[in-house]
């Protein structure tokens, strides 16, 4: 369970319609105090695991606060896997490991998810052991480094002297020189960046691998089964060695908590956050929602609730969770088990329950084919044929959606009459493409 020291303890029902010098407010208040333009500084922590609530909570102060303001939001999310607005679901994760989010009830429910963040960057996984942390600031006096470095000082107060910021503006861990082998990486990322600027706000958040209990089978989630198939546009991730932050501290206790607290500590500093927010912040204990304000402050705990009550948190949540904003969003993109013009690279052999001429190509665009070449017979006139029944069947369909109950009813469809194909050989080249694509 997670400590939320630095936050509310518990609600004073009764509040007045008018802010009072450091007192609680009930939680239907947290839009108007988050707009109130006097609210120059602004600091949260959720108590929801749900990434599309977070997300959609950050997303809102983004677009509703006031345009000066600055505003720290701390986050914890269930695991869940959490790509850039610009990138390929089928290229940067492996579609099975996850929540089947296309087929519900066809996972398990506990699995980590997949969601499409509106910011751009790479891929990352979140669990219970990884911090989240949100800057929105004004864009004038926004650099990229400003709040990684934040954090990092947090870091340097709880232990973690060997945590830096490095030109790609994540935060790195140098492992000490008694460990520095020949095999040990120069460096292990422990926190990377996301950014999204608008007219007058920047929005910079990152993650930092505190104490993650999937630190050793991140790739698990990251690795997709049809990477060396796809060609795609939009942004592909850069991968790097990872690590825990705890794993470089010599003392055997680590708390999440001291990282919070001190990341709330120095982005007061770096703010001139009132003292009335950090006094307010040492004594509190979050157990239960709440939100306090001050004349130019607001602070507090925020979770599911704000989702529930405000309407436009509420469109945001909808809009993350909806296999539109997952799927269709993507750039476009092409697959092919054989080389390609566009596309030279060799490819992994195919099984060998399928023939040595199977040939597939299809290109995508918003997660819709609109091209496709796919045929076994090695005669060049009947794979062309093959080929042309098949398009026919395939265009336009959503990737998402095609199971591989579904592309054995298509192939069968689009195959059929061919010599030599018969329906263990549809099923054959069904299963591979669904296990490639997650049609699972």
């Amino acid at each position: 369970m997670l400590a939320r020291g630095w936050l509310a303890s518990s609600l004073h029902s009764g509040a007045r319609r008018s802010v009072r010098h450091n007192s609680s407010y009930p939680l239907d208040r947290f839009a108007e105090l988050a707009r109130r333009p006097s609210s120059q500084h602004q600091i949260y922590q959720s108590l929801s695991t749900d990434p599309y609530v977070n997300l959609s909570i950050e997303h809102f102060l983004l677009e509703n606060a006031p345009a000066d303001s600055s505003i720290l939001f701390l986050y914890i999310n269930r695991p869940c896997v959490v790509i850039g607005r610009n990138q390929n679901p089928w290229l940067e994760t492996d579609l099975r490991a996850l929540y089947n989010d296309r087929r519900p009830g066809a996972g398990k429910d506990d699995a980590a998810v997949y969601v499409r963040r509106r910011s751009g960057g790479g891929a990352v996984f979140h669990d219970e052991g990884n911090l989240n942390y949100s800057v929105i600031s004004p864009r004038t006096s926004f650099t990229r480094n400003k709040h990684a470095e934040m954090v990092v000082r947090a870091l340097h107060c709880v232990g973690a002297v060997n945590t830096s910021v490095n030109d790609r503006h994540d935060i790195v861990m140098t492992p000490p020189e008694t460990h520095n082998g020949r095999n040990e990486p120069p460096f292990r990322k422990v926190s990377g960046s996301a950014f999204k600027l608008t007219r007058h706000r920047a929005l910079h958040h990152g993650t930092c691998l505190l104490d993650s209990p999937n630190i050793h089978d991140l790739g698990r989630f990251l690795r997709s089964p049809a990477r060396g198939h796809i060609l795609a546009k939009g942004v592909e991730s850069v991968r790097s060695p990872v690590g825990n932050v705890s794993s470089a501290l010599a003392d055997s206790f680590f708390s999440m908590q001291a990282v919070m607290d001190n990341v709330v500590e120095e982005f007061a500093r770096l703010y001139g956050v009132h003292a009335d927010v950090v006094r307010r912040a040492r004594r509190a204990h979050a157990v239960e929602p709440e939100i306090f304000a001050g004349d130019s402050w607001v602070m507090g705990t925020v979770g599911e609730v704000q989702g529930d009550q405000d309407p436009e948190i509420g469109k945001g949540i909808a809009e993350l969770r909806s296999l539109e904003w997952k799927y269709t969003q993507t750039p476009q993109f092409t697959f092919s088990t054989y080389p390609t013009e566009d596309d030279p690279r060799e490819r992994a052999p195919l099984p060998a329950s399928l023939p040595p001429s199977t040939r597939v190509f299809l290109r995508l665009k918003h997660g819709a084919i609109i091209e496709s070449n796919i045929s076994v017979s090695p005669d060049v006139s009947v794979a062309s044929d093959q080929a042309s029944r098949v398009n026919e069947v395939l265009n336009g369909q959503k990737l998402h959606e095609i199971t591989v109950e579904r592309w054995t009813e298509m192939l069968r469809q689009g195959l059929a009459g061919s010599n030599g194909v018969d329906d263990a050989l549809v099923q054959e080249l069904a299963d591979y493409l669904g296990d490639l694509l997650g049609g699972n």
